[in-house]
């Protein structure tokens, strides 16, 4: 290859995970991006509150991006100044003549790279909620297909109650739409900072500025300022991001891990799509394995780990230290890249999942009416049996071979219900409760629902 050397990615979300648009965000030159922007944002400001001349200002605002400061450049600094920021601003003030000595005044780095960052986050969170609407557009719709149809439902990995699939993909749906809109709320966490070196405006107030300025700065932003701040912006808003992103992690595994219990060889009421081509093992040609859902179990505790870093992050000492920094650079883009990875598989996952409607009323009656012994037991109550007694025979009953056959010859039982009612109320239909109604009702909870 004539000595040339081939770039070669290193971590798996460089390029296997998440879209190209979120991998995009967190990308270095995006960084630079948002630090360039912020610095573009206070010469203006500045301008606007007399403190710089605002044919400089306009300078360095038309040059503070990537068109004029390359990312290449700046990394070729910082092997000298072995200080990021401080490189950027040497880049920056080589494109900005004489304009350059009004660059990064009264900021100190954080101010910057605090800011930036809320920004990044910001982007990363919207991109976020709008692949988690379509992730609960997906669920609410497969809720409203299968409102009606009787499965069985589970608990402690055994057979309970007869439920609807709607209904169980309903309570999914609810969950995902909490957190979601818990995501959305989070937005008022994104706060930057324009305070100084320690927090205290000093520099500003010496240029005769007041809190104003910061402000100004924030509303051409977008973002809210920090009620007071250190060196650094609070870590706690970031440490709320980030567990309530593993909170709707733990809600999407919870979605997978089911749909791959019900794909069980044994089971096999759901299945993930399976496309025409795709391979199942490379040893056993018949498998079709829930890859997807599998990916996504296995991603989320990546998510899920990034929560201590997270909150370790909290405790910098004095008015800050750095032990935040690297940290961040690894977790942020970690958790954002695998989260919107993991709801776009499910999106996907959702938008083609095969029922298969003879398994469904198989396994229903894999029993042979056990699980209604609970409706038998209510209406034997209902109609002047002690419960007690109710609960005793029916267990009894149950330990039979013919669960169904020894209720309906059953003498104490004939004695309240007849055979006609007793027919009806050993039709899995009749014993779903409010599950339709209720599917019903979170599918209009969330239906309209805009991140």
């Amino acid at each position: 290859m004539g000595g040339e050397k081939i770039k070669m990615a290193v971590h798996p979300i460089d390029y296997r995970y998440g879209s190209r648009e979120m991998r995009e965000i967190f990308e270095e030159r995006s960084r630079l991006k948002y630090q360039l922007m912020v610095e573009g944002v206070l010469a203006e400001t500045l301008a606007e509150f007399g403190k710089i001349p605002k044919k400089q200002a306009g300078i360095i605002k038309k040059r503070a991006n990537l068109k004029f400061v390359k990312l290449e450049r700046v990394k070729e600094i910082e092997k000298e100044t072995r200080h990021d920021v401080v490189a950027m601003l040497k880049a920056l003030g080589e494109v900005c003549g004489k304009a350059s000595k009004y660059i990064h005044l009264t900021a100190t780095s954080y101010d910057i790279v605090d800011t930036a960052l809320a920004l990044q986050v910001k982007d990363g969170l919207n991109l976020l909620l709008k692949k988690g609407k379509i992730a609960l557009t997906s669920c609410l719709g497969f809720s409203q297909r299968y409102k009606k149809l009787v499965v069985i439902g589970r608990t402690h990995g055994q057979h309970a109650l007869p439920i609807t699939l709607g209904f169980k993909f309903a309570n999914f749906a609810d969950k995902l739409g909490e957190d979601l809109f818990r995501l959305k709320e989070d937005k008022k966490y994104l706060q930057g900072k324009f305070s100084g070196a320690v927090g205290t405006y000093a520099s500003q107030k010496m240029l005769g500025l007041n809190q104003n300025f910061e402000k100004a700065i924030m509303k051409k932003l977008n973002l809210l300022p920090a009620d007071i701040s250190t060196q650094v912006a609070p870590r706690e808003n970031l440490a709320r991001i980030i567990c309530d992103i593993a909170v709707l992690a733990g809600t999407i595994e919870q979605i997978a891990k089911e749909i791959r219990n019900l794909q069980r060889t044994e089971i096999a009421e759901l299945a993930e799509p399976f496309g025409k081509n795709q391979v199942g093992s490379s040893a056993m040609p018949q498998k079709r394995n829930p890859w997807e859902s599998e990916n996504i179990c296995s991603n989320v505790k990546i998510v899920r780990s990034c929560v201590f870093p997270a909150l370790e992050n909290i405790a910098l000492e004095h008015e800050r230290d750095l032990t935040n920094s690297a940290a961040e650079r690894s977790v942020l883009p970690t958790v954002f890249v695998l989260m919107d990875d993991a709801l776009g598989r499910l999106a996907r996952i959702l938008k083609k999942l095969v029922v298969f409607p003879e398994n469904i009323k198989r396994n229903l009656e894999l029993t042979g009416g056990r699980v209604l012994a609970e409706a038998v037991l209510t209406e034997l109550t209902k109609r002047g049996m002690p419960r007690l007694a109710s609960h005793q025979l029916l267990r009894e009953i149950s330990k039979k071979k013919n669960f169904r056959e020894e209720l309906f010859k059953n003498k104490e039982i004939a004695r309240y219900i007849s055979q006609k009612e007793l027919k009806k109320i050993m039709d899995y239909k009749n014993y779903i409760g409010f599950s339709v109604e209720k599917t019903e009702k979170i599918i209009k909870k969330w239906k309209n629902f805009s991140p």
